[in-house]
């Protein structure tokens, strides 16, 4: 482990573990960016910094993440198009500095100070904080891995806030609830994904994020600009502007709406503030990151067939006609890409393998929602990751159904089935979306019930005919080993737990069966599909009532690790737990 990490280390510049610069050419300003920002910032120089742990445990967390390498093939852009991509480069660094102000009040701090690391366990320490975007261990239930005082105050508090910078680290879900009991016009804007609670002259009140973070937000606007007057494709220039706007006005309705309209361009980027997972103790509040891809557009015309059974899949959802949604709009695209860079929430801990957006209901029901695949993360996280942990958790006759095809498939039908089932619902007489009822169990169950929709999806869509025969064997297998690739980000990070949940239901009910003399498990492929579709059933009728107490009881019924399983993840120390990308636009 320590040879991993020494290595990694040595390729790795310090300027990856600096602070990210907003410059246009995302290249060698980096050491006089961070001199500046330091200089701003006095007083640093005195934090005393410890690891929270001993070296070889910390050693041990940084290599269990590996680095990989993804490259920016620029052959089918012209010169125009490439300085594009790197200005948009330069407005997600700005983004990437935006998430870590969310993120924590500590991770700004601490990373100017570790940017000169004054020795080697510093170094692991400033690793280790680029990885995680805060002093918390994203893989180790938040857990603080720094240890640092200033003038004998503590900086690091033990208990990451739930709310991250979203809330007075003070309040409480009580005070939250009773200032909207006593002033209910504040529900749009308290709730609203796009606002920061603050206290005003002692009373809690939402400030939009254009004016939190306006410095920031208008430069990277103007990058946004400058990057649509290069590129050719119509669709791409207006969604690049009309995001521009939004970050000044705070409204992404109509940029979300034209992101949904992009076609038939050779970059796909997707730059904003989406995901909710940062906010654990609401789930309201929207991280900023950003994605700057190159389309692959062989593989996303492979795929977009599936897009056209949405309505067929939505009738097939086992659940009454009641609950299931057939307003969201009909148009689904979906886009396979290589990642050239990406930034902020995405990048932090564990690497996301495709997404499902915008999360906007009131855009679903217009357009639907567009699925990203990054193709080449997939094949980065499959071969260096997946393969070795399913030779050690699959029975052997099974090994052969590991399959790539089924992994990508999964990942597609898993962003396909996030836009399924319940988004209004009807709660206490009110029209509400599902993560309103659910609240900071909203994330979990929807993972859960993407994961286990995905297999669901895409056995109805084998017996249609539409994806090989073939699928619904590797499918299930695959997502066998899969899950606990993903159980070893932390059980109590959303996509974790989610598998967790899955994982012990179907054990359950007879869908994986465990062989104590090889110590492997195995799927039952006769039995699977139909505890498969049972817990369709529970998931999505949770959602469908929004039953905040029946997805508490699923949740602490089924998310934990039985010694079955941890026998399993014991056996997995070798196995690099997920990747860190090495952008080559950066070099």
């Amino acid at each position: 482990m320590l040879k991993r990490a020494s290595i990694w280390l040595s390729v790795l510049s310090l300027s990856a573990v600096l602070v990210s610069c907003a410059h246009t050419n995302g290249g060698c300003k980096c050491h006089k960016a961070e001199k500046a920002r330091t200089s701003k910032v006095t007083g640093q120089e005195d934090i005393v910094i410890q690891p929270a742990m001993d070296e070889k445990t910390l050693e041990k967390k940084v290599s269990d993440y590996a680095p990989v390498r993804l490259g920016f093939d620029s052959k089918g852009l012209d010169k125009d198009q490439v300085q594009a991509v790197k200005q948009l480069v330069a407005a997600a660094k700005i983004l990437d500095d935006l998430f870590w102000e969310q993120a924590s009040e500590q991770g700004p701090v601490l990373r100017v100070r570790l940017a000169n690391p004054k020795d080697d366990m510093e170094k692991l320490l400033a690793r280790y904080l680029a990885i995680n975007y805060c002093a918390y261990d994203r893989l180790d239930a938040f857990k603080p891995f720094i240890k640092a005082t200033k003038d004998g105050k503590n900086l690091v508090p033990e208990k990451a806030p739930l709310g991250a910078t979203f809330y007075p680290v003070d309040m409480t879900k009580e005070e939250f609830a009773n200032h909207l009991k006593a002033h209910p016009e504040d529900t749009e804007s308290f709730q609203s994904n796009f606002t920061v609670i603050v206290r005003k002259e002692g009373k809690l009140a939402a400030v939009d994020y254009s004016q939190v973070y306006k410095e920031k937000l208008l430069k990277a606007a103007q990058l946004m600009r400058k990057a649509a007057d290069k590129v050719h494709n119509e669709s791409l220039k207006k969604f690049l502007n009309s995001r521009a706007d939004a970050f000044i006005s705070n409204d992404y309705f109509q940029s979300d709406m034209d992101w949904m309209d992009v076609k038939d361009s050779p970059l796909e980027v997707t730059i904003g503030p989406y995901e909710v997972y940062e906010d654990r103790l609401f789930n309201y509040k929207a991280s900023f990151e950003a994605f700057v891809t190159l389309k692959d557009k062989a593989s996303s015309e492979k795929l977009e067939k599936v897009a056209k059974y949405l309505t067929d899949m939505e009738k097939n959802l086992p659940i009454p006609d009641e609950h299931k949604n057939f307003h969201r709009g009909a148009s689904s695209p979906i886009v396979v890409v290589d990642l050239i860079y990406s930034a902020g929430d995405t990048r932090a801990g564990v690497q996301t393998l495709a997404f499902n957006l915008p999360n906007d209901e009131r855009v679903r029901e217009k357009k639907g929602s567009k699925k990203v695949l990054l193709k080449n993360v997939s094949h980065a996280k499959f071969d260096s990751i997946l393969t070795p942990i399913a030779k050690k958790v699959l029975v052997e006759d099974q090994l052969d159904k590991l399959s790539f095809d089924a992994y990508f498939n999964h990942t597609l039908m898993h962003e396909v089935s996030h836009g399924l089932g319940p988004g209004f619902i009807k709660k206490d007489g009110k029209r509400v979306t599902v993560n309103v009822t659910l609240k900071e169990l909203y994330s979990t169950i929807e993972e859960a019930k993407a994961d286990v929709l995905g297999m669901y999806n895409a056995l109805y869509l084998v017996d249609r005919g539409v994806l090989p025969r073939e699928l619904s064997e590797t499918g299930l297998v695959t997502f066998l080993a899969g899950i606990f690739r993903s159980v070893r980000f932390g059980v109590h990070e959303a996509h974790g737990r989610a598998n967790l949940i899955a994982f012990n239901y179907l054990l359950e009910g007879g869908a994986y069966k465990y062989d104590p003399a090889k110590k492997r498990f195995r799927v039952d492929l006769k039995k699977a599909s139909e505890v498969v579709k049972a817990l369709a059933h529970d998931l999505l009728m949770v959602e469908a009532l929004g039953d905040y107490d029946g997805a508490k009881k699923l949740i602490d019924k089924y998310g934990k690790v039985g010694p079955q399983m941890q026998g399993r993840l014991d056996d997995l120390g070798d196995v690099p737990v997920d990747i860190v990308p090495e952008f080559e636009i950066e070099k």
